[in-house]
């Protein structure tokens, strides 16, 4: 089977120690392609020297991540732009709103995305999002440029079955990982109901392993852990979940 893992920070310093090891895990669980997110300019150089060092499994993403939002975000924006200029990117990403943590530059954090999507649209090319304690915000933020042609993918999606259908609603898809194996999640039972041509996987690798991973370090070879969970889910065999969601990023990403 041939799998796509549309979210993973495999240049986070947590890999180091074993990094040849992941890869080679990975790969033999049947990962094909792996999507790396950008967050700020303190990552963007392990990014791009990973995306280098292996061009055909690991394709880089470009923006500035809302938690990283601060008083020098138009320097941040300025950095993401010029790599936007100088070379090529598969997506913006990951972009968005979160209100979690700090809601200290909300309104920033909105500005920095506006701004990005616009980029996305000049640049013919998906967004990434990352929306956390701001569902209803992003989704607003977002429907007057998926009117213009925005596509992209709902990173980390967790959300009631009517969110899912808002997002799906603006041609986006929704992108499921680990959370899914969560006993109260809930997930399940939202993927139940909707159309694998809705869906990518990822991990969000090191973050959010899947059980029975859960509280140890994620990597890209747990994908078809997820996809168990998702053939579970909707009653089918796991081969259809790996030709459908791979197909579906390829469209996306291209």
């Amino acid at each position: 089977m041939n799998w796509i893992d549309t979210h993973c920070h495999l240049y986070d310093e947590t890999f180091i120690s074993d990094f040849e090891m992941v890869i080679k895990t990975a790969i033999e669980s049947g990962i094909s392609k792996i999507y790396l997110p950008a967050i700020d300019s303190s990552s963007h150089a392990a990014m791009l020297s990973l995306e280098s060092k292996l061009p055909s499994l690991c394709n880089a993403m470009m923006g500035l991540h809302p938690c990283y939002v601060k008083e020098n975000y138009l320097q941040e924006l300025a950095i993401v732009e010029q790599y936007l200029v100088d070379g090529k990117f598969c997506a913006i990403g990951e972009i968005g709103l979160d209100f979690y943590w700090d809601k200290t530059f909300a309104d920033e954090q909105l500005t920095v995305f506006t701004t990005q999507m616009q980029w996305a649209i000049d640049a013919n090319i998906p967004i990434v999002i990352h929306s956390r304690n701001a569902t209803q915000e992003t989704l607003n933020a977002v429907k007057p440029f998926a009117s213009k042609g925005l596509r992209g993918i709902f990173h980390c999606f967790s959300g009631s079955l009517e969110t899912a259908k808002q997002i799906i609603d603006l041609g986006f898809l929704l992108g499921i990982g680990g959370v899914i194996t969560y006993k109260n999640a809930g997930i399940k039972e939202v993927v139940k109901h909707i159309s694998l041509s809705n869906i990518v996987l990822e991990t969000d690798a090191p973050y959010l392993s899947p059980v029975p991973f859960r509280g140890k370090r994620n990597e890209p070879g747990y994908i078809p852990i997820i996809a168990r969970h998702i053939a579970d889910a909707k009653e089918i065999d796991i081969d259809e979940v790996a030709a459908i969601t791979t197909e579906n990023a390829i469209n996306i990403f291209g």
